[in-house]
């Protein structure tokens, strides 16, 4: 049997000629209900055709014009027995705009059309509902004192008050009474523009930190291992679509010279609000995870084997996205690719390399002047240290420049390190992807200081590394 219940909300559904002949089902105009019994047409099921003439009709942009803007088009779900047939809906109400539409229909391919509600922008500005990952600020201490206000140009005043009249209008934040409040602070863009950031050092302090585990990111690239499909999504406004724990908003109040405000929803700044997104996506997609889906804070990766596999990991994603009101920028998006920029790497069949976007800057990187400079310079590298033999033992000129106590003099054997640690990473090799059916070989090495590690593999043609590690002696080791 097959049903279709009108929607609580009082929308209309509008059905395509073609699939009611197809169909040809018992109509219950008076209390809104059609009946399919197979005795009332000639074939047993919905032909494809009738579900694509359905979806053609109702997914158009065309609709709404004709249509007008004060019509909500509902979803409809067909169930025949126990199978539950594809969703041909397109959620489409006053509140979309068409041109908002197309413009996401240009962007996601033709496959994705049906889930096109996931990548609105408009959706995904709403208020969330709470849910059981809400954001919860424990206090260890007392509560923070008051932040200080300081002096606004007419350039911060401006995006101040063009970023509380537009969270508000969004529920985001509401007037505060809190008797703390984090003081704000703006950071330019590369745009030109400004960024409103709230300075909460003083909560962080006191906050009990949530262990909830972060993975690593380089712990994720192994399990690309067998992809030859990547999509890659981009969650929109992630922290916005987590809500602050109820009782704990006045927590995450922040000042203006006119009036407090504070947060609804979870800001960005918040010590455990990483724990807390990645606890919400976990749990989300707990059972995608590891198989065809790994997920690092917003940033989500799709990966299949197949181009059977990757239609239905993909559609199974983006309904889970729908079912959880977690949305994707379209923009941002990476569909159906070979080779995907992911965390800082290229991830692709044949391996994982560095950035080639990062080599440039790396280049033209100057000589450091000082510790903080020298410390910035190594946290890059350390980032890639995975892909360079012998790194520990090739920084450490580099690292010895630490000691403040010692004056910074950047020698010639540290110029010559800086130097040559420049062009091992613009040459770094692709790390290939670990393959359980092929023989593994470490290789391992010791100095009076460091050691060092290399695990590779020899497939068809020849010798590639997997994986480079290494590391000083600790003092006690030295002894």
């Amino acid at each position: 049997m097959l049903y279709y219940r009108h929607s609580p909300k009082g929308e209309d559904l509008i059905l395509g000629y073609d699939f009611l002949y197809q169909l040809n089902p018992i109509i219950d105009a008076k209390n809104r209900f059609i009946t399919n019994d197979s005795s009332h047409k000639d074939s047993s099921g919905i032909e494809s055709s009738a579900s694509n003439a359905l979806a053609t009709a109702v997914n158009s942009v065309s609709l709404i014009k004709d249509v007008g803007e004060d019509v909500a088009i509902s979803s409809l779900h067909l169930f025949q027995g126990d199978i539950d047939l594809p969703s041909l809906s397109f959620h489409a109400s006053l509140e979309e705009e068409p041109e908002e539409i197309e413009t996401v229909l240009k962007v996601v391919p033709p496959a994705d059309h049906q889930y096109w509600d996931v990548f609105s922008n408009l959706k995904a500005e709403k208020f969330p509902p709470h849910c059981t990952c809400d954001h919860h600020i424990e206090l260890e201490g007392l509560l923070p004192t008051a932040g200080f206000i300081y002096s606004l140009s007419n350039q911060d005043s401006e995006t101040l008050w063009a970023y509380i009249s537009e969270n508000l209008e969004k529920c985001f934040i509401k007037p505060s009474s809190s008797s703390t409040g984090a003081a704000i602070l703006f950071v330019k863009k590369n745009d030109g523009g400004l960024c409103l950031c709230v300075d909460y050092l003083k909560l962080n302090a006191v906050t009990r930190k949530n262990k909830y585990p972060v993975p690593p990111m380089n712990q994720l690239l192994p399990i690309f291992n067998c992809a030859t499909i990547l999509y890659k999504i981009d969650l929109r406004s992630a922290y916005n679509l987590l809500r602050i724990k109820e009782g704990d908003q006045h927590l995450t109040a922040f000042r203006t010279k006119c009036d407090s405000y504070e947060y609804l929803v979870m800001p960005f700044g918040l010590t455990n609000a990483p724990a807390s997104f990645q606890n919400l996506v976990n749990d989300i997609f707990a059972d995608f995870l590891d198989i065809y889906f790994v997920v690092y804070s917003d940033d989500i990766m799709v990966f299949s084997s197949s181009e059977e596999e990757h239609v239905k990991h993909e559609a199974s994603v983006l309904q889970r996205l729908r079912d959880n009101t977690l949305f994707a920028t379209a923009s941002k998006c990476v569909f159906h690719a070979s080779s995907v920029e992911y965390l800082g790497y290229v991830v692709s069949s044949d391996g994982v390399k560095m950035d080639s976007s990062t080599i440039q800057p790396i280049l033209n990187w100057c000589q450091p002047k000082n510790i903080n400079a020298l410390q910035y310079f190594l946290g890059f590298s350390n980032f890639y240290r995975h892909f360079i033999k012998k790194y520990s033992k090739k920084i450490t000129a580099l690292t010895s420049l630490l000691n403040k106590n010692s004056p910074f003099i950047f020698n010639e054997e540290a110029l010559s390190q800086f130097q040559i640690l420049k062009e091992e990473f613009t040459t770094a090799p692709i790390l290939s992807h670990f393959n359980t059916s092929l023989q593994a070989i470490v290789e391992t090495d010791a100095s009076e200081y460091a050691l060092g590690a290399v695990l590779s593999q020899v497939n068809y043609s020849g010798k590639h590394p997997i994986f480079f590690d290494s590391r000083k002696l600790l003092p006690n080791e030295l002894k």
